[in-house]
């Protein structure tokens, strides 16, 4: 279906076996906490910019994909509300992120609402973590490439993705999100020129693309429009996102980081956008949609170039697959099963076994759920409103409800979108019954912390 030259075949070669050897080499090894977990706090912001642009960037096919069915729309419902909340992020959440000293969400949940709160947000936020998708994508591709079996594809790319985790933590994480960095904006910045080149200007899209693909709507509801944007929030409540604040040099470097990350993330998905709509406009009926972007690729790019712009696509996703693996790792081993045995000095052993589980798990995952967006929605609409209640009153004390109130809230939100998930009642979307009902749980528990104030 896609053919590749051997000079295409030795850059992704060469680029797998610089990702291993750049993991390694700068992956000091040092078993304490703070170095393993959140690199000694040393994070600048060069750094703090490429790592958390690479990291959160993962689900490159899913937008192809997107851009493909619906257009435009796919800027306004994965694109713009993020930039809302990242936002937010940055002015009310960075800066208090950093000052914590603390390791991870489940940390300040523990400090704040105590173990039991602490467990649960951490459940919520290995589900929310999960690298899944992402190894579906690297799956597709590699297989594609290179014409391994589907699982056989993603359990190399597995393998790949962590084996330098074990050593080197979230510094060996880092320095290969650098050089992902760069890659990502590269294979994209390849493939746009050719589109302008061999295909025409936004005239030519114009002309060739279905009415609905040029509407900011795409042809949806304004209930799921609206249910994509609170899927947004995601930002506020990512891990990745308070990972690398609790890393950084300072608060200012958080802050700022954060922020000059939103131009990156801006210049990107208007890359991505526009090589989606070529896609639409040129390969019809395209049994995959979320091969969009490697067919486009083959309809337009030379040797070498079509290397390039794999290497783009595999970094785009790779870097978020190690990113999430760490951190699915690092909260299934310390913040489930360390605390749940409150053993508080071995959070690094725990957190390098489970690297392993949390691998085998997300394996199992993308093999029975084989669809990126799918995997995005259902876990983005049983996991967010729940942490977002937790995670958004643990940082402000005038929010702050008794212990019992809000993981009473926590887990009526999650039953609540989850049971919707699963038997689809009704037209209503599954967020929504889960936000409204923590949320009455958690208005319970405040009205009644204002009375006994009161």
């Amino acid at each position: 279906m896609i053919s590749f030259s051997i000079y295409d075949y030795i850059l992704i070669v060469v680029y797998f076996l610089a990702a291993i050897y750049i993991g390694f080499r700068t992956g000091k090894k040092d078993d304490t906490e703070e170095n393993y977990l959140v690199m000694g706090r040393r994070l600048t912001l060069p750094a703090f910019v490429a790592t958390l642009v690479s990291s959160f960037y993962g689900g490159v096919l899913g937008v192809g994909e997107f851009t493909y069915r619906y257009g435009i729309s796919s800027w306004f419902l994965n694109a713009f509300p993020y930039y809302v909340f990242i936002t937010i992020f940055a002015v009310f959440f960075a800066a208090k992120i950093r000052k914590t000293q603390l390791f991870t969400i489940p940390d300040k949940l523990n400090l704040v609402y105590g173990k039991k709160v602490s467990v649960f947000g951490a459940v919520m936020i290995f589900l929310l973590a999960t690298p899944a998708p992402y190894l579906f994508m690297l799956g597709i591709i590699t297989s594609m490439i290179f014409g391994f079996p589907m699982w056989l594809s993603m359990l190399l790319c597995l393998i790949i993705s962590v084996v330098y985790l074990y050593k080197g933590g979230l510094n060996a994480d880092v320095r290969v999100n650098i050089f992902e960095f760069v890659l990502m904006f590269l294979g994209f910045g390849i493939i746009i020129p050719f589109c302008f080149i061999n295909l025409g200007s936004f005239e030519f899209l114009g002309a060739n693309l279905p009415v609905d693909h040029l509407t900011v709507s795409g042809g949806h509801s304004a209930g799921y429009i609206i249910v994509w944007f609170f899927i947004g929030a995601w930002a506020i409540v990512d891990p990745a996102f308070h990972q690398r604040c609790y890393a950084a040099k300072s608060e200012k470097t958080a802050v700022k980081g954060v922020f000059i990350s939103l131009i990156f993330w801006f210049i990107f998905d208007a890359m991505t956008t526009i090589a989606g709509l070529y896609s639409a406009a040129v390969l019809k009926d395209i049994p995959n949609p979320a091969m969009s972007y490697p067919l486009l690729a083959e309809s337009i790019l030379p040797a070498v170039a079509k290397g390039f712009f794999f290497i783009g696509l595999i970094a785009t996703i790779m870097s978020t697959l190690h990113s999430y693996m760490f951190i699915s790792a690092s909260t299934l081993g310390k913040d489930i099963v360390n605390r749940i045995k409150g053993r508080g000095d071995d959070g690094n052993r725990f957190s390098k076994a489970g690297i392993t589980t949390a691998s085998v798990l997300s394996l199992v995952i993308a093999l029975l759920v084989p669809s990126v967006v799918e995997i995005w929605y259902i876990v983005g609409s049983i996991t967010i409103p729940s942490l977002l209640i937790a995670v958004v009153s643990s940082y402000f004390s005038a929010l702050q409800i008794g212990r019992n109130w809000i993981l009473s809230a926590m887990i009526v939100s999650f039953l609540f979108s989850f049971f919707w998930v699963i038997f689809r009642v009704g037209f209503i979307e599954p967020m929504y019954p889960g936000l409204v009902s923590g949320l009455a749980v958690y208005a319970a528990g405040y009205i009644i912390k204002e009375k006994d104030i009161a």
